[in-house]
């Protein structure tokens, strides 16, 4: 039988001791304050040691005090070295060290180059002679837009001639009343 030393061995259920608060208040003493919803992803995705035990309100976790150090360590330890986050430090007394064997060559160090200007004149002539265009046809579109408007103007002032024109022969007409009426005996 081969004795599988590199899984851990499984904690007694004495030694989940910690709530999901309580592990907060640990992460915070530490210096990385972690939110509840955190702490319970932790133990979800297996970085905490814990018991999960269900609740009439959720899930309730039960997190031993060994994995939140041992978790609290790892991340001290990946705060410590540069990532993404930190910058690095520039090696300034390394690149200024002129050992003589190469010249220091002062300047950029990749060919920045200034953005060449469209000089070629095929295009600047095509350009302003769509520009011109389309100058034009704005001129033609508001002169149709003036059009426009004056019709419709005109047309609301002989709906508006017509209604005052309509109105007293469209209104209901009144009911006469005919009076009581007699039976004939």
């Amino acid at each position: 039988m081969i004795n599988d030393q590199s899984r851990q061995a499984a904690a007694s259920a004495d030694e989940y001791t910690l709530t999901i608060e309580d592990a907060a208040l640990r992460y915070e003493h530490a210096g990385h304050p972690r939110t509840t919803r955190t702490i319970q992803r932790y133990c979800a995705k297996g970085h905490l040691d814990c018991l999960r035990q269900e609740t009439p309100f959720g899930d309730k976790y039960l997190i031993t005090p060994a994995s939140v150090a041992r978790h609290i360590s790892q991340i001290v330890e990946l705060s410590s070295t540069p990532g993404r986050d930190m910058s690095r430090q520039a090696a300034t007394s390394v690149a200024g060290r002129d050992n003589g064997n190469a010249a220091i060559v002062e300047g950029t160090t990749s060919r920045d180059e200034p953005r060449r200007v469209a000089a070629d004149d095929r295009y600047v002539s095509q350009l302003a002679t769509e520009n011109a265009f389309l100058k034009t046809q704005v001129a033609v579109k508001d002169t149709q837009i003036g059009a426009l408007l004056e019709r419709d103007h005109e047309t609301n002032a002989l709906i508006n001639g017509l209604q005052r024109m309509l109105g007293p022969l469209l209104s209901a007409p009144q009911k006469v009343d005919p009076g009581p009426q007699q039976s004939a005996n």
